[in-house]
């Protein structure tokens, strides 16, 4: 966990890194987007709960790609339902997703 001073100052203005395309289940879209992760090459995760699936932005991209999910809610292992936190496993090269309402975390 970096270490950001007390007195640390911060760009007057943000900018979009993922969707922002109003709510949807197109690669541009999220709809309900919970937990995020980063990872070192500023590639962000997404957990995109009501699309059911996990979205990943890599820097300067329109339109994400879905990594996890995205085939509909369910319980199967290819399915989530409402995932809401996605981590990233750098030892074991994979992502850990919370499936909410699923009741399970999935690796």
């Amino acid at each position: 966990i970096p270490n950001i001073p007390a007195d640390a100052k911060w760009a007057q203005y943000g900018m979009t890194v993922a969707g922002g395309d109003g709510n949807g289940n197109a690669t541009n879209q999220l709809s309900y987007p919970a937990g995020l992760s980063v990872d070192d090459d500023q590639t962000v995760l997404i957990a995109d709960s009501w699309n059911n699936r996990i979205m990943q932005w890599k820097p300067g991209d329109k339109n994400g790609q879905v990594v996890a999910g995205g085939k509909g809610s369910g319980e199967r292992l290819d399915q989530l339902k409402n995932p809401t936190d996605v981590l990233i496993d750098k030892e074991t090269d994979s992502l850990i997703i919370c499936d909410s309402s699923n009741l399970r975390v999935v690796r």
